[in-house]
């Protein structure tokens, strides 16, 4: 008989206050996590996946070992399932992003912890698990090939869960080229920025079998020519896309036009202050503000829908801030935005000069719970006024004065994104509670 693995994507709790966990009926983007590593399970196992957004967790059924993802925003419910599953003697591996900042932690709560890379480490942790030898901690180095990686087992998913128009995640790169002091993304995907083969992503588009897709790259033109490579043998696919890129790639009229021949929905920006001081601040020399008014006049010339980051709470800032934002944004008519507070997050340049200045509180919840929190001091004004100006500024850009003002009629299928963008963000600033959560939909 062979021996059955259940992998497991954890949800998260509604907030510090409210410990119900957040359900919805179903998701429109099918994630990469749970099928791709159904692909890396060697053979004599039975795998099962099961996203607990969607799907309740049985904890009665028989498995010879639980395999979870997490992040350290689920990592509380996370702790919890493996408490269930502990009792009934299974034995529960935790790996993902949160294990690799926080591995003395999550260690004490599981029989395994995996840090790194999943190629290598899963078929590892079977084997020993199924000879009874596992192992406490592992680790994995990055990959430096990622040719040939197997295609996500999707037939090992309930499409249902999904929609009628569900989009793919297609992963094309690992890695960032930038070193933003806020963003620890390119410490547990690697700093060395590495991108698959142009034809191996192609045959995984083709292996999903639709034509919506969105690449779940950190950066996707961290690589430019290379980038621009993909968007030309995607052309023939007829696909419609999105995904996130860096904002001085709006620059460059060649690749824009391959964008948008090569099927272009959406894309998501991190232009992240209109200040330059600002800018400067958080090491962010890629993005030039005194360009910001041209690339945003091209991108609205075009007709493509996209989307915005701001990060707000630097010293460099003032609290005219939250105005001066909003004004920029309805003069340049941007479509969809996304206002984030300022978080230490662990392993980052700026976490550490919070944390040595005295200036970080709650340290021990950062990122454990959805919505904009703030969780340090900033110079010029309190916590509790940076997060009520953050919700002042999702109420006034998702009013409907706002959108008509900034959208255009939505008669194509990119105003469309737009539009729908914006009706599900106006939803969360209409309903949210003092705990502040936008960013779920």
């Amino acid at each position: 008989m062979s021996n059955r693995v259940l992998i497991l994507q954890p949800s998260h709790y509604l907030s510090k206050n409210d410990r119900r966990i957040y359900k919805t009926k179903r998701r429109s983007v099918v994630s990469l996590t749970l099928p791709y590593l159904a692909a890396l399970v060697p053979d004599g196992w039975d795998v099962e996946l099961l996203d607990e957004q969607i799907q309740d967790i049985d904890f009665d059924k028989k498995f010879d070992i639980i395999v979870i993802s997490s992040w350290t925003i689920n990592s509380l419910r996370a702790y919890d399932v493996v408490r269930e599953f502990r009792k009934r003697g299974i034995k529960v591996v935790i790996g993902g992003p949160h294990t690799f900042f926080y591995p003395d932690e999550a260690v004490e709560y599981c029989d395994a912890v995996a840090i790194g890379e999943g190629e290598k480490l899963l078929p590892r942790i079977l084997n020993d698990a199924a000879n009874g030898k596992l192992e406490k901690i592992y680790r994995s180095e990055m990959l430096q090939d990622l040719s040939k990686l197997p295609f996500p087992r999707y037939d090992k998913l309930n499409l249902k869960y999904y929609g009628p128009f569900r989009t793919f995640s297609v992963q094309t790169s690992r890695g960032c080229p930038f070193k933003c002091d806020f963003c620890s993304e390119r410490f547990y995907l690697g700093e060395k920025f590495r991108c698959r083969p142009v034809e191996d992503v192609v045959e995984e588009i083709k292996h999903t079998g639709s034509r919506r897709i969105f690449f779940a790259d950190s950066n996707f033109g961290g690589n430019k020519q290379r980038a621009m490579q993909l968007m030309e043998a995607i052309i023939p696919l007829k696909v419609r896309w999105s995904t996130l890129w860096s904002l001085y790639l709006c620059e460059d009229k060649e690749f824009m036009d391959i964008a948008q021949r090569s099927g272009l929905l959406h894309v998501n920006i991190g232009m992240e202050s209109i200040l330059s001081d600002t800018i400067k601040e958080m090491k962010k020399s890629q993005n030039k503000t005194t360009r910001y008014g041209e690339i945003l006049k091209d991108l609205n010339k075009r007709g493509i829908s996209y989307s915005l980051n701001f990060i707000l709470g630097w010293d460099s800032e003032t609290p005219e801030v939250f105005e001066y934002t909003l004004k920029f944004l309805e003069e340049h008519k941007v479509p969809v935005a996304y206002f984030n507070i300022l978080t230490p997050e662990k392993g980052t340049p700026f976490y550490d000069k919070m944390v040595s200045s005295g200036r970080v509180f709650n340290i021990d919840e950062i990122d454990r719970y959805p919505g904009q929190i703030c969780y340090f001091k900033p110079l010029w004004c309190e916590p509790k006024e940076l997060e009520e100006g953050i919700r002042e500024m999702y109420k006034k850009f998702y009013s409907f004065k706002s959108m008509i003002h900034r959208l255009p009629f939505p008669l194509t299928q990119d105003a469309m994104a737009s539009w729908f963008i914006n009706l599900s963000q106006r939803r969360m600033a209409k309903n949210v509670d003092g705990d502040n959560n936008f960013d779920e939909f």
